[in-house]
């Protein structure tokens, strides 16, 4: 009896190391250098062929994570305060701060107007889209020239009727995702 209880228990054990030592060594192997390249470069296909609907939708936010100015003078910026909102034949161009007030009430400038002229060209070979487009408002008359590339970063530099420029540098999201907060129309 105690033969067969220790036979039992032997092989419980048995059994208990061979199952934990085959886990072990069923685990997934890792991927090549070129079966990562392979995934990477599908996965970067796909978000281009997401963007081409995003921009011709006409419905997305640039969120800035920079600003830089015509000197090349480069900030962070707060994401949620300094974002290009552009939805169907609106848009919205608005820098701002944490720390001080502006004409907008989150310290800075809000440019909210009509779009004009809308061109989006798309280069497969690189992976990336060329959009510019003129923005009507209250504040002047500002073309805008967009680069967006499959990874989602974004740069968008603006220039108004003076020599003045600023650029957007950050990703792209949809409306429903982004988190921005819109102040007070300026002027």
């Amino acid at each position: 009896m105690k033969t067969i209880k220790f036979k039992v228990v032997s092989l419980f054990w048995i059994l208990g190391i061979l199952l934990i030592s085959l886990n072990g060594y069923s685990q997934e192997r890792k991927l090549t250098r070129q079966e990562m390249k392979e995934v990477r470069k599908a996965q970067l296909e796909t978000n281009f062929w997401i963007l081409d609907s995003l921009l011709n939708s006409k419905s997305f936010v640039l969120v800035a994570d920079y600003l830089q100015n015509r000197y090349g003078d480069r900030v962070i910026v707060s994401p949620t305060l300094n974002f290009i909102k552009i939805n169907k034949e609106s848009g919205i161009l608005q820098t701002g701060s944490n720390w001080s007030m502006g004409y907008n009430g989150v310290g800075g400038v809000t440019a909210e107007g009509s779009i004009g002229k809308w061109t989006v060209f798309k280069d497969q070979k690189r992976l990336s889209y060329n959009l510019q487009f003129s923005l009507l408002t209250n504040l002047g008359h500002y073309a805008v020239a967009m680069t967006v590339s499959a990874n989602g970063s974004a740069r968008a530099t603006i220039n108004g009727l003076g020599r003045d420029r600023l650029t957007w540098e950050g990703h792209l999201e949809t409306i429903g995702n982004s988190r921005v907060f819109k102040g007070h129309n300026s002027i």
